[in-house]
């Protein structure tokens, strides 16, 4: 489990395809601190570490994973969100962000207001429905707030600090983002479907 609260911006250093695609990740992370087998989710993306060196981890990533998620377009030097799993009295900062990507949104603008940029999403029909004014969402591994909903276009607003502390200082209109919904819109959909 994840809070949507990036900690590092790792930058892919190789890519290698053997099977599975095996991503090595540049970190400022204290490496010494994860073990094999640890979890972080990378752009959103829950993934297990299969190596580490000193500054640096590998992870392995399936063909299912890449038929999900935007890490299909990952190439050597891409940046990324980084964030490592809860630990057990861990502040939660944004909201439960599982590290599972439900599919993927499209950026259809980008506008500045004041010293913030406000973005604008497509996210997939069968997601839209589980968007709403000021609920959550995450996108690339960022727990966001959506201020705005009309049909499956949703808008955030990102401050300077979030601009500087992950990657959404660098996107652009037609970039594909990882979306996962919030967990309790999606059970309260479930349950009113069965109601």
């Amino acid at each position: 489990m994840f809070t949507g609260i990036v900690t590092d911006m790792g930058e892919v250093r190789s890519l290698t395809q053997a099977g599975d695609l095996t991503a090595r990740i540049g970190t400022s992370y204290d490496t010494s601190g994860i073990d094999i087998g640890a979890s972080i989710a990378c752009d959103g993306v829950c993934l297990t570490v299969v190596d580490l060196g000193e500054d640096w981890f590998d992870v392995q990533i399936s063909a299912e994973t890449l038929s999900k998620s935007n890490l299909g377009t990952w190439t050597e030097g891409t940046r990324i969100n980084l964030e490592r799993a809860l630990k057990v009295g861990d502040e939660l900062g944004g909201h439960i962000v599982s590290g599972h990507v439900d599919g993927l949104a499209e950026i259809v603008a980008i506008s500045d207001e004041g010293d913030s940029t406000r973005v604008q999403f497509r996210a997939p029909d069968d997601l839209a429905k589980f968007i709403a004014p000021k609920g959550s969402v995450a996108l690339n591994g960022t727990s966001l707030t959506v201020n705005e909903v009309q049909g499956a276009v949703f808008g955030i607003n990102f401050i300077p600090h979030t601009k500087d502390a992950t990657t959404w200082g660098g996107v652009a209109v037609g970039d594909r983002i990882n979306l996962e919904i919030d967990t309790m819109a999606r059970y309260v959909a479930r349950l009113a479907e069965m109601s």
